[in-house]
């Protein structure tokens, strides 16, 4: 027995030394190497604060998953995973410690397991979940994703920083959830899974385990799917009570439900290029994963009834004689009484049984109820405040336009002025003796009239002249010619005759 202890305690060491788990300082951004868990690369807005502490889980020298863990709280605010498939639902969880969480100054840079920690890190358990946490209370270690980091598939082994407290039952379905999604849901509808990016997280309650492990009001979980031309995006959520199914939502809607509404997948985990037809048939496959958990809540709550009728039955019916024997009598009193005895616990049973049905239905029923009317009222709540936002940012903007508009005329007013300034300075700047000319202009063109009219006459006098001198002179000149040419015709007559004589 001894042997076997020293050789489950060696292999257990020598697994803790094949997982790493790197804490990242404050200055360094995003979870380092392991941001590839991230769709784009890009971890959710809005959720990490300071008090904060992310790691990059490691496994045998490679990156298996991202955790945003509270030391507040003592739970895991979120873990990242890609391409991952959740452990069996039957596998027993082995949980190792991070030391740096406690002891920021330990030169031990793997996660160890529990009962090393207690001699080597100081602080133990003062920023983180231990085991020893959960002991004599109603809780046990829950995986909010059971994503094996080893090969062993009786006694994977878990890291406590990814565990939150969970009843056994709630862990139990939270885990077949899980299995069941991923299985038939998830994965068959993104291609071969590995562009499948998981978020899943705890939005803490204000209930504690023994006032240290913070209690979950209710686990999500986020799934995205990168596929090229075929993506979708879809959130679940579990209420810790026991009553509650696993629960569908829009991404946006699950952000909603979150502390300080944050932003799980950079652009939505491309909202606008998403597959519509795929999401319908995930849907369905969550559906009925939803019926077949309700079926199974109804056979539990059925089976703690079949063991109080047996012990009522063994009550009720006839004991069994005594060592010494039994008269005759009261074995035969027995006898006869026993079919009305097995008569009455049928009738009691179909009439219990009735009875919870019917509970279960007015209760199911009157949920629906008042989920659809809540949901109404949220949703005509949020048109309600739309529409007066709407309204109160337009009367805000009537302030702003009408001073836009008065604004426009004084710098209309303003040019207006400015031009009449330049063409008064404009004329400022002609000289005196332009503008008297310019002034008395029309008093010399009114005056020169007067002799430009006696200029013209004088010229067309002269004109005139000049034509009627022009003619007389040219009448005479030519008259003078005649003259001659008649006088030297005659001369020569005269000498003609005087010859002849």
């Amino acid at each position: 027995m001894g042997c076997a202890r020293w050789l489950a305690l060696g292999g257990l060491l020598a697994l803790a030394g094949l997982l790493q788990a790197r804490l990242l300082l404050p200055q360094q951004a995003g979870f380092g190497e392991c941001d590839r868990f991230f769709y784009a690369g890009t971890p959710p807005a809005g959720l990490a604060t300071e008090a904060h502490v992310r790691i990059c889980q490691r496994f045998a020298g490679s990156e298996r998953f991202a955790t945003l863990y509270s030391p507040g709280h003592r739970i895991p605010v979120f873990s990242a995973f890609r391409a991952a498939r959740p452990a069996s639902r039957s596998a027993e969880q082995r949980g190792l410690l991070e030391p740096q969480i406690d002891d920021p100054d330990s030169n031990l840079e793997e996660v160890i397991d529990e009962a090393e920690a207690v001699s080597s890190v100081n602080n133990l358990g003062s920023k983180q979940a231990l085991r020893a946490d959960y002991v004599d209370s109603d809780y046990e270690v829950g995986q909010l994703y059971p994503f094996p980091l080893d090969s062993d598939p009786q006694t994977p082994a878990f890291p406590l920083t990814n565990s939150v407290p969970m009843t056994r039952s709630f862990r139990e379905r939270w885990h077949m959830n899980l299995n069941s999604l991923m299985d038939r849901a998830l994965i068959p509808h993104c291609g071969d899974g590995k562009d499948l990016y998981i978020l899943t997280g705890a939005v803490p309650s204000e209930h504690k385990v023994k006032d240290k492990v913070t209690i979950p009001q209710f686990v999500w979980l986020a799934a995205c799917c990168a596929v090229p031309g075929g993506g979708w995006a879809m959130g679940f959520i579990k209420h810790t009570q026991a009553s509650d199914v696993i629960e569908d939502v829009m991404l946006r809607d699950l952000e909603k439900l979150l502390p300080h509404k944050p932003q799980l997948f950079q652009d939505n985990c491309g909202e606008t290029e998403q597959d519509t037809e795929k999401m319908k048939k995930i849907l369905e496959v969550v559906n009925q994963v939803q019926d077949e958990e309700r079926s199974l809540q109804s056979q539990e709550s059925i089976s703690p009834l079949h063991s109080t009728q047996s012990q009522r039955s063994a009550l009720i019916s006839p004991e069994a004689p005594p060592e010494g024997g039994g008269s005759f009598l009261g074995q035969v009193l027995g006898f006869l009484a026993t079919p009305f005895i097995k008569l009455f616990q049928i009738i009691y049973y179909l009439v219990t049984v009735a009875l919870r049905n019917t509970v279960h239905l007015l209760w199911f029923v009157a949920k629906q109820v008042m989920n659809t009317v809540e949901s109404c009222l949220c949703r005509l709540g949020e048109a309600t405040v739309s529409y007066l936002v709407a309204i109160g940012h337009e009367l805000v903007s009537i302030p702003w336009k009408v001073l836009k508009v008065v604004a426009k005329v004084i710098r209309a007013f303003l040019r207006i002025l400015c031009c009449l300034l330049k063409a008064v300075c404009r004329a400022l700047s002609i000289p005196l003796r332009v503008l008297v000319d310019v002034a008395t202009f029309p008093v010399y063109t009114v005056g020169a009239i007067p002799i430009v009219c006696k200029d013209i006459a004088v010229g067309l006098g002269g004109t005139l002249s000049l034509l009627f001198d022009t003619a007389f002179g040219t009448m005479g000149g030519l008259f003078q010619i005649v003259f001659s040419v008649f006088k030297r015709i005659g001369y020569k007559i005269t000498l003609d005759n005087s010859g002849e004589l």
